[in-house]
């Protein structure tokens, strides 16, 4: 019985593979629906009548509720489990899609596409991830890897398909189809087997509390350190979550109208986001894989895939033929998901590991502001200007400024490296 209690906590494999391919599917069905949104906006700005700023409202609250929802989605998991958190997080999310498809007026678009849709996707995501972490230690960055590439695998294959069901279904039909595929994430919830009962039958056994401490741990963590905000070092890495959440969220959402303004076959465009997101993923896992080398400093890769993603966003719209517009469409793709590959990570080379979760949570409610308004101020310049391609200039030059502010982040770092006599 010993040697059973001393081998217990984090399966590291068995069962855990059955999480991270749940953790895969909802990836894909929360994230990976929200990368497409893009292709909806023409069909509802043309319905409702409006300017595309108006219309991007949709997709700044669906994003500023991903992110401001991320604390109670926490906090819930604490209160009961990752499963009972993910169901409900299905439920609101199909129950977004479904309400939404009743076309009521354009404010019922910014509740149930924006509000339930974005509290829906957050209280899936990230218990997705937490499960991912409580099942694995020596394999977590595989399936970490394996369960975040959903939402790359899911966004080639959303493309077309949405494209479809709206020639099809009208949008309206497409929305009330999506939402119930997005059903689903409710049954990969139920199988999100939780820890608890492994847990409780270790208790009892204080030799091998020790052993399961990785699976407790998160139970035990309830001080959230807000005194992380009095390092510099944290408030100029929300201004590069702000400035980046800003510039992050544009492409997606323009790139499909931009390319119908140049008289391309409403095929085409939607092939783009396809290949975005097969270039987001070999981007991923390339990054990660440098990152792991160790031949460079996160902090110092990061600045450097910011600064190359913001060329090549002020850079996309200079060209009005498709295949070059394809081509930076792919190096957008592969860049964007080496900053998402490194951008996490880097938290910890600033508040350190003890503080990583309190520096996260901070960290992604205030990059909720530049998700919230990004879209609609690159909506406002569209309007102004009649040119989509003033949307891109603004995701360029806000991914641009928010490299600075992360190399003057790795400057502070090195240098209180330096004062403390640690090797960085």
């Amino acid at each position: 019985m010993k040697m059973k209690s001393r081998r217990a906590g984090p399966p590291d494999g068995g069962y855990g593979w059955v999480v991270v391919i749940s953790a895969f599917f909802i990836m894909g069905l929360t994230a990976a629906v929200l990368k497409n949104f893009g292709i909806f906006f023409l069909d509802i700005q043309r319905h409702f009548g409006v300017l595309a700023s108006t219309t991007s409202w949709i997709t700044s609250t669906t994003i500023a509720m991903f992110h401001l929802g991320a604390p109670a989605a926490c906090a819930l998991t604490l209160l009961s489990s990752q499963r009972v958190v993910i169901i409900v997080g299905g439920l609101l999310t199909a129950s977004g899609m479904l309400l939404a498809s009743l076309d009521l007026s354009l404010p019922w678009l910014y509740f149930t596409m924006g509000i339930l849709q974005g509290i829906g996707i957050s209280f899936s995501w990230i218990p997705a991830n937490s499960m991912v972490s409580h099942y694995f230690v020596r394999w977590r960055p595989i399936a970490y890897a394996i369960a975040s590439s959903g939402e790359c695998v899911f966004a080639i294959l959303f493309s077309p398909f949405f494209q479809w069901l709206i020639e099809t279904y009208t949008w309206q039909g497409a929305l009330l189809i999506i939402g119930g595929l997005q059903l689903n994430v409710c049954v990969c919830g139920a199988l999100m087997r939780p820890l608890e009962a492994t847990q409780c039958s270790i208790q009892d056994t204080k030799t091998s509390l020790k052993g399961d401490s990785a699976v407790l741990a998160p139970k035990r963590k309830a001080a959230f350190q807000c005194s992380l905000l009095r390092k510099p070092e944290l408030i100029l890495y929300i201004m590069f979550a702000i400035l980046s959440a800003a510039g992050f969220f544009i492409p997606p959402l323009f790139l499909v109208p931009f390319a119908n303004s140049l008289g391309m076959d409403r095929y085409w465009p939607a092939s783009i986001l396809s290949v975005l997101a097969l270039a987001d993923l070999v981007g991923r896992l390339t990054c990660g894989w440098v990152a792991n080398m160790r031949l460079l400093r996160n902090l110092q890769l990061l600045t450097m895939v910011a600064t190359l993603l913001g060329v090549v966003l002020l850079l996309l719209p200079i060209s009005h033929n498709y295949w070059v517009i394809l081509v930076f469409a792919s190096l957008h793709g592969f860049l964007f998901g080496c900053v998402v590959a490194i951008h996490i990570n880097s938290i910890v080379d600033i508040v350190s590991l003890e503080g990583f979760d309190s520096g996260l949570g901070i960290f992604m409610l205030f990059r909720s502001i530049g998700g919230f308004i990004g879209p609609p101020a690159a909506g406002w310049l569209v309007d102004q200007t009649n040119d989509y391609s003033s949307a891109f200039y603004l995701s360029g030059l806000c991914l641009v400024s928010s490299a600075v502010f992360v190399a003057l982040v790795d400057h502070l770092v090195q240098r209180r490296h330096a004062v403390e006599g640690d090797v960085p």
